[in-house]
C-alpha cells in the first residue's frame, strides 16, 4: 500500500482527506484505501497532463519564435535593454525609426508577433510586454482590421499600463520620449472613438459579438476614458504647474507644487498631453465650452510645448477651432486655423518622412474646408496665402456659398460633413437587455454627427439672406429700401420693404460676435464683443446709408522705425574721430587728391578705406576709420 505521506504534506493531507475523501465506516478499510488510491492516481495523472501541456506550449512557442526574423529578435532585445537602462536617445531612435523600418520590411500586411511569443527574449518583463502590446495593437488598428478580441484586449492592456503608472507606491522608474507618450494617449482616444462608432451600430454584429458586448458594458466606456485622462492630470498636478509658470514662479517653487510625481518628466508630459486629449474628447462628446475650459492653462503661442510635436500641434488647433465654430465664434476659429496652417506650410518639408504625415495632411485639408465655411459666414481680413489655397481647393464651393440659396445650403452641409469631427453618442445601445435592444434597432436614435450638422445648418438658415444683402450694400453709399428690395426680390413679390429691413437687422446681428481678447493671460473662453463685417450701415426712414469700416494701413510704425535708423546713423557719424592739426597740414601740402577721398592715399601706399597697404602714422590724407552707408529703409 502506498504511503499517503509520500505525496502530501501532513497538514495538507489532513485537510484534503476531510474535503475530498468521503467518510466511511471504520469496518470498511479496504474500500477506503482503494478510493484513496484512485484519487491519488487521478491527481498524479492530472499533474502529468498539465506538465505535458506546458511542455507542448513551450515547444509551440519556441517553434513560433524561430519563425520571427533575426533582425526583429535583435531589435526587441536591444529595445528591452534600452528601456531597462532608460537610455532615452536610443529609445527615441528605435521607436521613431527602427520600429517603422521593421514594420515596412516584415509586417506591412500582417501582425507583429504576439507578446507571449517574444516573452523569452525579454525575460518575460511584464512592463516591456505591456509597452510592446501597446505598439502591437496600434499597428493592428493602423494597418489591419481589428476584431472584437483585438478591441477588448487592447483596452485591457492600456488599462494595465495606466494602472501601473497611477497606482504604484511612487513614481515608476521609466522614461519614454515625448513622441511616444503623445502617440500613446492619442491612440488611446482614437481607439475609444473607433470602438464607440463600431458599437453604435448593432445591426452588423453576430451572436458572439452581441454576447460579448452584453457581458462587458464597461469596455471603452466614456466614464473609463475620462477617468484615465483626469487621473493623469491630477497625478501630475499639471494645471497647477502651468499656472505657477504663468505667474513667473521659480523652478524650485514649481517643483514643490508638482510633487514627487509631477516633477518627473514622464508624469508631467502625460498630464500635459492628457489636457489636449480631454479637449478632443469633450469636442467629440459635443461640449465645446468644457473643451476650452480644460485648455485654460495651456499656452497656444509659437513657443508652446505642444509645438514640439507636429501631430499634437495640428490636433490641438483643429479641435480648438471646431469648438469655436460650435460656439459661433467664427473670427476666433479662422485665426486658429490660419495660424496652424501657416506653421504647417513652413515646416512641411521637414515632416514628409514622418509616419504621421498622412494623418496630419488630412487634418489640414479639413481645416481648409472649415475655413471656406467661416469666411462665408463671417467675411473679414485673412491671410492671403492661406485664402489662395482655400480658393484653389474649394473655389467652386466657395462661389456657391457666397451666392447663397438652396444650393449653398447643400454645399454647407457637404463641406461640414467632410471636415467636422466625428461626434460620438454618450449612451451606447442596450446590449444587455434583448427587448430594449430590439426596440433600439427598430427605432434607432439620431446619429450624433447628424444632430450637430442640423444644429449648424439651423444657424446657416437664420442668416441665409445676409450674403446677398451684404454684397449689394458694398456697391452703394446710400440706397432706398424699396430699390434694395427690388434687387433682392427673386420671386417677383411686391412691397417687400419690411422684409428687407428685417434682413438688414439680421445682417446687423450676424456681424457681431465674441472674439478672444488680445494679450497674454486671457483664456480661450475670454472674449469681447466685436463687429466682423467690413461695412456698417444706418437706416434713416426708408434710406440705407452705407459706410466702409475696413481699416487702412498704418504708417506710424514705418516712420518710427526709419526715424530711429536715421538717429543711429547720425550718432555713428558724430562719434567718428576728427582729423588732427598735423594731418590737416600734410593734406594741404600734398595737394588735392585724385579720384576722390581714397585716391591719393592709395597712390601713396597708405591703408584705410581707399588704400591697399598699411599706412604709417600721420602719412596721407585723413580718412574715416569706417565707412557709414545709409541704406534706404525697406
Amino acid at each position: 500500500m502506498a504511503d499517503p505521506n509520500a505525496f502530501y504534506e501532513p497538514e495538507e493531507d489532513e485537510l484534503l482527506s476531510s474535503l475530498a475523501v468521503p467518510a466511511y465506516q471504520s469496518g470498511n478499510d479496504a474500500s477506503y484505501e482503494d478510493e484513496y488510491r484512485r484519487l491519488q492516481e487521478l491527481e498524479q495523472h492530472a499533474y502529468a497532463q498539465q506538465v505535458a501541456q506546458q511542455e507542448q506550449a513551450e515547444l509551440e512557442q519556441s517553434q513560433m519564435l524561430e519563425v520571427v526574423p533575426e533582425d526583429v529578435k535583435r531589435f526587441l532585445v536591444l529595445f528591452h535593454q534600452a528601456i531597462l537602462e532608460n537610455d532615452l536617445p536610443t529609445i527615441t531612435n528605435m521607436y521613431e525609426s527602427g520600429w517603422n523600418k521593421l514594420t515596412q520590411a516584415h509586417y506591412s500586411q500582417n501582425e507583429w508577433p504576439e507578446a507571449e511569443i517574444i516573452a523569452p527574449l525579454v525575460q518575460s518583463d511584464q512592463v516591456f510586454l505591456t509597452l510592446y502590446r501597446e505598439l502591437y495593437f496600434r499597428h493592428v488598428y493602423a494597418k489591419l482590421q481589428p476584431t472584437i478580441d483585438d478591441r477588448f484586449q487592447s483596452y485591457e492592456n492600456i488599462c494595465e499600463l495606466f494602472n501601473y503608472l497611477l497606482n504604484s507606491e511612487g513614481p515608476v522608474p521609466l522614461d519614454l520620449p515625448i513622441q511616444w507618450l503623445w502617440d500613446m494617449l492619442d491612440e488611446f482616444v482614437y481607439q475609444f472613438q473607433s470602438f464607440a462608432q463600431w458599437r453604435a451600430n448593432p445591426k452588423n454584429k453576430n451572436e458572439e459579438e452581441l454576447e460579448m458586448l452584453a457581458e462587458a458594458p464597461q469596455i471603452w466606456s466614456c466614464y473609463s476614458v475620462l477617468n484615465v485622462l483626469y487621473s493623469l492630470v491630477q497625478k501630475s498636478q499639471i494645471n497647477e504647474q502651468l499656472k505657477a509658470e504663468k505667474e513667473g514662479k521659480t523652478a524650485e517653487e514649481v517643483a514643490e507644487i508638482a510633487g514627487a510625481y509631477g516633477s518627473k518628466s514622464l508624469y508631467r508630459n502625460l498630464g500635459y498631453f492628457s489636457l489636449i486629449c480631454l479637449l478632443r474628447v469633450h469636442v467629440l462628446l459635443g461640449d465645446p465650452t468644457l473643451a476650452l475650459q480644460t485648455m485654460e492653462n495651456v499656452e497656444l503661442g509659437g513657443g508652446a510645448f505642444l509645438t514640439r510635436i507636429t501631430a499634437c500641434h495640428v490636433t490641438t488647433y483643429y479641435h480648438v477651432g471646431c469648438a469655436y465654430m460650435a460656439l459661433g465664434r467664427w473670427p476666433d476659429a479662422m485665426k486658429t486655423f490660419v495660424s496652424v496652417l501657416i506653421f504647417f506650410i513652413r515646416m512641411k518639408q521637414y515632416h514628409t518622412r514622418s509616419y504621421q504625415y498622412g494623418s496630419i495632411t488630412k487634418t489640414c485639408e479639413r481645416m481648409y474646408a472649415l475655413l471656406a465655411i467661416c469666411t462665408t459666414l463671417s467675411p473679414g481680413p485673412s491671410d492671403e496665402s492661406i485664402m489662395s489655397i482655400v480658393k484653389e481647393h474649394y473655389g467652386d464651393q466657395l462661389t456657391i456659398l457666397q451666392r447663397g440659396g438652396e444650393e449653398a445650403l447643400e454645399t454647407f452641409k457637404e463641406l461640414y460633413l467632410q471636415a467636422c469631427p466625428k461626434y460620438l453618442s454618450v449612451n451606447p445601445p442596450p446590449y444587455e437587455d434583448q427587448s430594449a435592444l430590439e426596440s433600439y434597432i427598430a427605432n434607432p436614435p439620431q446619429d450624433a454627427t447628424q444632430r450637430h450638422v442640423e444644429l449648424f445648418l439651423s444657424d446657416v438658415k437664420a442668416v441665409r439672406g445676409v450674403v446677398g444683402a451684404r454684397n449689394l450694400l458694398k456697391l452703394y453709399t446710400s440706397i432706398d429700401a424699396s430699390k434694395l428690395a427690388a434687387f433682392l426680390d427673386e420671386e417677383g413679390k411686391k412691397d417687400r420693404e419690411e422684409e428687407v429691413l428685417e434682413q438688414l437687422m439680421v445682417l446687423k446681428a450676424a456681424s457681431r460676435t465674441y472674439a478672444k481678447a488680445q494679450g497674454e493671460g486671457s483664456s480661450l473662453l475670454d472674449g469681447e464683443r466685436i463687429v466682423t463685417n467690413n461695412l456698417d450701415f444706418t437706416i434713416d426712414g426708408s434710406m440705407v446709408h452705407v459706410e466702409e469700416t475696413t481699416s487702412h494701413r498704418r504708417f506710424a510704425g514705418f516712420f518710427i522705425r526709419n526715424a530711429e535708423h536715421a538717429q543711429r546713423v547720425f550718432n555713428t557719424i558724430r562719434a567718428a574721430p576728427l582729423p588732427t592739426a598735423k594731418e590737416s597740414r600734410q593734406t594741404h601740402a600734398g595737394g588735392p587728391s585724385k579720384g576722390g577721398p581714397g585716391g591719393q592715399q592709395g597712390q601713396q601706399g597708405g591703408g584705410g578705406a581707399g588704400g591697399g597697404q598699411g599706412q604709417g602714422a600721420g602719412s596721407g590724407a585723413w580718412q574715416p576709420r569706417r565707412q557709414v552707408r545709409i541704406a534706404a529703409a525697406s
